[in-house]
């Protein structure tokens, strides 16, 4: 008798972890920090890594939350807009409601694209499109476009967790590795995380096996909406106010993380840490052009040919797995 999509999952998962093939996003990391290294003593100065992780830090918690969603087998072009939103947010009413009010506004995001997929079958790619232009607009209406830091200005605990360290660590990086650690938990090692797999692998199947498809669904909206308010509220705390244009192509910097990564987009496939290498092969390719004071223009079309190989590398390993 054929084992269930969850098991499956599990068997693969673990039988898959170490093998050279699954590890090839951590050996492209590896490989791209020793070429840089060698083109620019600067690259392994402390200074520039520690501007490497903080530039890593905001977008490994977005592609974290993107991660639930792909492996569910959807996605999200909505997080830019909601990180900008919950940043806001949290600027706007840090004294009353504190940084809770930030997460709260990307989960309710999260919940509204995850009523209108699970629940009323809409394409994930129009509702979250819908939703990246809804919600920037409601940015703009509720700052008036200009950058907001609440009425009486924000409390230098929250300027300090911006700007401040831990253990020589930043703050910041703390929250990504702390997030990291927990909801691998969640998504490796509970029956809730085999749940999402399952779903992605095949949403027939995993109902036939008693997974409550459309909930699952939908949670992963809500994990990807909240970890997007987490983000947003790093970034006002970063940037000591809430920026109304703040997260513009997030969504694609996340996803293409975390296709490189290892994810499927078509569900069913990926892993956190994964995605979150991912994010530092974004950024240490960025890094790295700057370092090496390569024009603006010619970065730009280098990480967009990255994003390229990234979907066509995916889109090849899922052929030859047919």
């Amino acid at each position: 008798m054929r084992s269930s999509p969850m098991k499956e999952h599990r068997k693969a998962y673990l039988s898959g972890r170490w093998n050279l093939t699954g590890q090839m996003p951590l050996i492209s990391l590896i490989v791209l920090c020793a070429i840089t290294a060698l083109l620019t003593d600067r690259f392994l100065s402390p200074i520039n890594i520690s501007n490497v992780l903080v530039q890593s830090s905001i977008m490994a918690v977005i592609a974290i939350g993107m991660t639930f969603v792909i492996v569910g087998g959807g996605f999200d072009l909505s997080v830019g807009s909601t990180a900008a939103l919950a940043g806001c947010v949290a600027a706007m009413v840090m004294i009353e409601a504190g940084i809770a009010a930030g997460v709260i506004a990307g989960a309710l995001v999260g919940f509204a694209n995850g009523l209108v997929i699970a629940f009323l079958n809409v394409n994930p790619f129009i509702t979250t499109l819908g939703t990246m232009v809804l919600v920037r607009g409601v940015v703009f209406l509720i700052t008036g476009g200009a950058p907001v830091s609440g009425e009486y200005g924000l409390p230098g605990a929250f300027i300090a967790f911006g700007a401040d360290r831990f253990l020589g660590i930043h703050y910041l990086v703390w929250v990504p590795a702390i997030l990291l650690a927990v909801l691998s938990f969640v998504m490796h090692a509970t029956p809730y995380g085999r749940r999402v797999y399952a779903t992605g692998g095949g949403r027939e199947a995993a109902y036939l096996s008693g997974v409550p498809v459309r909930r699952v669904i939908a949670s992963t909206y809500v994990w990807c909406g909240a970890l997007a308010g987490v983000a947003g509220v790093m970034l006002a705390a970063r940037l000591q106010s809430g920026q109304p244009t703040a997260g513009e192509f997030y969504e694609l910097t996340a996803i293409a993380a975390v296709v490189l990564g290892g994810a499927s987009l078509q569900g069913g496939e990926g892993t956190l840490y994964k995605s979150v290498i991912g994010v530092f092969i974004m950024v240490v390719l960025g890094n790295a052009l700057n370092l090496l004071n390569v024009d603006s223009y010619w970065q730009r079309v280098a990480v967009g040919a990255v994003i390229i190989a990234a979907a066509a590398a995916e889109r090849l390993r899922s052929v030859r797995n047919q």
